[in-house]
């Protein structure tokens, strides 16, 4: 009887893990198939040039912010997620990031909430 309920319950946990699955799967958001939560994960060599505009931007910060900013509505749901204001980014700092990293084709102007890429 035990076995039973056992196997019951995790099939049932299967049928709502796929359930969920299928949802996230059609939602696509500014950062397609990932959230902007999660994208900023990726921003973490960024974090001391998003707090001070006088910091160093490091190369791999450059790599990840050309890599997110092929979609500046991406980029800038990062700058604004809540992963980034938890750890300490400083949205008007962050959004001067694509131009200190001498990226050429970067959104000049580009409406970043209450923020313009400059």
């Amino acid at each position: 009887m035990a076995a039973a309920l056992k196997f019951v319950c995790l099939l049932g946990l299967i049928v709502l893990v796929s359930i969920v699955g299928l949802e996230r799967v059609d939602a696509a958001g500014e950062c397609g198939k990932s959230s902007p939560d999660n994208e900023a994960i990726k921003l973490a060599p960024c974090a001391e040039a998003a707090q001070d505009q006088n910091a160093a931007v490091s190369a791999s910060c450059c790599d990840q912010v050309r890599k997110i900013g092929r979609s500046p509505s991406c980029l800038c749901a990062v700058m604004l997620s809540n992963t980034a204001k938890a750890s300490g980014i400083k949205p008007e700092i962050a959004i001067t990031i694509p131009k200190r990293c001498n990226i050429a084709n970067r959104p000049v102007g580009y409406k970043c909430g209450p923020y313009t890429l400059p």
